[in-house]
């Protein structure tokens, strides 16, 4: 198991996720416990982007709500019901949602005064969102279609870690 996350900071940002997808793959690949792999996840997000991210978590489906799951950053909502906030309403529409200032999107939840810009990606198990990826920038319009390419990717991994249990 590799010790280390290495992202060289002058990378673009697709460089950055071409380089830090096959070290996540690397750091998950030997282990088997789910919340072990994805508080990794969370940490190799926030840490190979720094400091673009701020906040980078998981939330599991539990009936009509998302609970929180691994994250790395300030404490967070500890509950959001669908399809409230941008969790929620990734969960209801089945789509990755970027806001580029969280401030004009409806209904948003400020679990963080600091948050200004969202990504929050669907993990799913067969047609189910079984749990989301939500990452936030304290810079406006961080997130771009670039990231949702590469974390739509990263979540495909997510959900196949998550149906091996």
């Amino acid at each position: 198991m590799p010790e280390s996350i290495n992202i060289i900071s002058s990378l673009t940002k697709e460089e950055k996720y071409k380089s830090l997808l096959p070290q996540i793959v690397e750091l998950v690949r030997d282990e088997t416990d789910l919340i072990t792999n994805l508080a990794q996840i969370c940490a190799a997000l926030k840490y190979g982007f720094f400091p673009d991210f701020s906040w980078v978590g998981f939330y599991f489906r539990r009936g009509d709500e998302l609970v929180l799951g691994p994250f790395q950053g300030p404490v967070a909502c500890s509950r959001i019901k669908i399809p409230q906030g941008v969790c929620g309403s990734a969960v209801q529409r089945k789509e990755t949602i970027i806001v580029a200032d969280v401030d004009k999107f409806p209904g948003h939840i400020a679990c963080s005064s600091e948050s200004k810009s969202e990504i929050v990606t669907p993990i799913f198990y067969g047609e189910t969102v079984i749990a989301v990826l939500d990452i936030d920038s304290d810079k406006y319009s961080n997130f771009d279609e670039t990231d949702k390419l590469y974390i739509e990717k990263l979540c495909r991994l997510v959900s196949e870690l998550m149906s091996q249990i």
